[in-house]
This record gives C-alpha cells, structure tokens and sequence, in this order.
C-alpha cells in the first residue's frame, strides 16, 4: 500500500526511499514475488509506479488512509486471499507473509500483533470479507486496527513471532526522518 501522504515525512514518497542500496518498494516487490503470483500496488496517484512490473491500484475511497487501502486491496485482488503491507516497511520477509497466508486461511485474514498492538498493513486478509469491510467502513468505521471488530483474525505474537526475526527489526517502519536515520544504520 503505497497511498499515504506522508505527512510526517514532508510528503516524500516513503516506498522509493533507499536502505541498503534498494528502494523500499522494490525491495518489497522482490519479496511479495515469492509469496504471490500477482500483485498490486495500491495508491492514491497510481502514476508514480508505472515503472514497477506489478498493477497499480487506485484507491476506491480517497482520503481512508489505510483502511481505505485494504477495502481496495481485497476488491481488486483476483484470488481468495491478499496480503497487504504498507510501503514503508523495509525489513519484511517472505517467511512472515507466507505465515500470515497460512494462519489465515481458514478464517478472514491473519495479523500481527506486537506489544504496540495490531499491526493491520501487516497482515492478510480475504477476499470473500470484501463485504463486511465496505460495511464497516459505511457504518463510519476508520481504524483499520478495528477490523477484528467485524472479522475472524488470527494473529502472529510472540514468542512465535520471533522465530522471523527480531520484531522491532522485521516491523520497523520509515514515518519520519529519524525512522530513516535508523533504517539506514541497521545491519544488513
């Protein structure tokens, strides 16, 4: 999900930032590569990702942040089940989405959870829920983070969680520029 505005990072588009000689973004294509056959790019201006080699997405709803990505995500994903990540997050792996899919294919998607709580752009989700997310979203419902609210989720916490790597690691996220800072300075 690449659709923020970033207001806290002066707007920049926070998916082409470079940690480790790679953009964000491509380095999170490379990996969704190993755990789906198709993916999409969801955003609020799809023209800024016509050069990577996946479908770009726009938002169904502007201006929903992320649950609004999520709704468009499972409308415009072709097979029964979509993981969604935001595009900020340099040090996923495909070990973890591909536990996700597993954890929640019997049930309406699967999340992480950390001591912060939920993490919804971790996470995958049904398509067959599509439904129950627009409902959500029309009652005025907003925070992604309340979805288990209307859905069956599984959730990945420690000490299972750890067996991918360090948490702090593996969800650390580029918000602001000190975020980014510390990106950079991580261990490859």
């Amino acid at each position: 999900m690449a659709g923020g505005r970033a207001r806290r990072f002066g707007g920049q588009d926070k998916g082409r930032l470079i940690v480790h000689g790679r953009s964000i973004i491509v380095r999170q294509v490379e990996i969704l590569q190993r755990v789906a056959s198709d993916l999409l790019v969801i955003a609020g201006d799809p023209a800024r990702y016509t050069d990577l080699p996946v479908r770009v997405v726009r938002d169904r709803q502007p201006d929903l942040g992320a649950i609004g990505g999520i709704d468009t995500a499972v409308h415009a994903a072709p097979g029964t089940h979509v993981v969604v990540i935001a595009c900020d997050m340099p040090f996923l792996t495909s070990d973890l989405l591909t536990h996700l899919l597993d954890l929640g294919r019997d049930r309406d998607g699967a999340w992480v959870r950390t001591d912060r709580g939920v993490e919804p752009l971790v996470a995958c989700y049904a398509t067959a829920a599509r439904d129950r997310i627009a409902a959500f979203i029309a009652a005025g419902g907003r925070r992604a983070s309340a979805l288990d609210t209307v859905l069956r989720m599984a959730e990945l916490a420690s000490p299972d969680l750890d067996r991918f790597g360090a948490p702090d690691r593996l969800l650390a996220n580029v918000n602001t520029p000190d975020d980014y800072a510390r990106v950079q300075y991580d261990p490859a």
